[in-house]
């Protein structure tokens, strides 16, 4: 219950900040999201192809422990 009453005040804070008659803050959190923007493509991008790689690699195990279970022989029934 906490957190989300927090949550809320920091919601309001950010709008209290942005307006105009608030604290005028407007210009200068656009300046931050100007230059913040191309930092959080690039990490967002960095992420995904992280994401992409295990991806590929759990895909790659699942085959090969495909590929080994057929080897066995057996028919998976305990028999």
């Amino acid at each position: 219950m906490v957190t989300i009453i927090f949550g809320i005040a920091c919601i309001a804070f950010t709008v209290f900040a942005c307006l105009p008659s608030g604290l005028g803050w407007s210009n200068e959190i656009i300046f931050f999201l100007k230059g913040a923007a191309p930092v959080l493509a690039a990490f967002v991008g960095l992420v995904a192809i992280l994401i992409g790689i295990a991806d590929v690699r759990d895909r790659q195990e699942a085959k090969r422990e495909e590929l080994e279970n057929g080897k066995d022989g057996s028919s998976g029934n305990g028999q």
